[in-house]
């Protein structure tokens, strides 16, 4: 794969079309590299080498490979403990696979890093859902070590410290930390500037996204996301401080919405307003 800047600008997008349209679709938004999700759906039997062939032809650069679930639902914060990551008690052996068949896929493109949303994890140590968890981020971090890959705890869930701890708890070099900023505002888990100082020598990989407190008088309720420069983040001051702390990975720029249309025009917006500040 091609060579990458410190801090270039790529964007997160997800799998499941024909590759070769959707890298060309992430290309004519002035990007070369970015991210890419795996639905939980998503049939991996031969994907692997299409999407190979096609980054090929593309000299397009992935960066991180993202795993998601069947099931999952970010409604609310209640609904998200409740469907999202190793959390939910049920799905724990079929995702722990899936986990293990998404590193796989991941490999047989050459990505060195995958990532995901472990869920809400409970603060209290000895709780049998922690100790459960724990162990099962340690078998997937052993099975993506044995694939030369970095394993990333995204952030948004609970507040940098908590993460910190249960991170150290895991104890595996190759764990570590993919950060969005806005999920921190909009689950209401703290100020990602600060959150960066906290984390930042874990961090192998980021969003560019924008959002806003979770509204008040809504118990549960989560932040809505805004195009990037709208929101609470402030991501000038973000930028700044991870030029501070010494990041030289990619900027993915994630826009999560319905309508294609109105995503890539906020994207194309994102784009510009990262070229501006770099």
């Amino acid at each position: 794969m091609q060579s990458l800047n410190d801090l270039e600008i790529g964007i997160m997008f997800w799998a499941g079309r024909e590759p070769v349209e959707t890298l060309r679709e992430m290309k004519a938004l002035g990007v070369r590299c970015g991210q890419i999700g795996i639905p939980g759906e998503m049939d991996l039997t031969g994907a692997a080498e299409a999407w190979k062939r096609a980054l090929a032809a593309e000299q397009f650069t992935l960066v991180t490979v993202f795993c998601a679930y069947t099931g999952e639902s970010y409604a609310d914060i209640p609904t998200v403990q409740e469907t999202v990551g190793f959390i939910p008690r049920p799905t724990r052996e079929e995702r722990e696979k899936r986990t293990l068949e998404v590193s796989d896929f991941g490999a047989k493109l050459g990505v060195s890093s995958i990532a995901l949303h472990v869920g809400f994890v409970p603060e209290d140590t000895s709780d049998a859902d922690y100790l459960a968890v724990r162990d099962m981020v340690r078998r997937v971090a052993d099975h993506a070590a044995r694939n030369g890959q970095v394993f990333a705890l995204e952030t948004g869930q609970e507040p940098a410290p908590v993460l910190l701890r249960f991170f150290e708890d895991v104890n595996r070099p190759n764990v570590k930390i993919n950060f969005d900023p806005a999920n921190l505002i909009m689950y209401g888990s703290g100020d990602p500037v600060e959150a960066l100082s906290v984390l930042g020598k874990h961090v192998v990989s980021v969003h560019a996204k924008d959002g806003d407190w979770p509204p008040a008088g809504r118990p549960g309720a989560l932040g809505e996301e805004k195009p990037l420069g709208e929101g609470a983040v402030g991501i000038p001051r973000f930028i700044a401080k991870l030029k501070e702390i010494g990041y030289k990975g990619t900027l993915n720029i994630e826009r999560e919405i319905p309508g294609a249309a109105e995503r890539l025009k906020d994207i194309r917006m994102a784009v510009g307003l990262l070229q501006g500040l770099l």
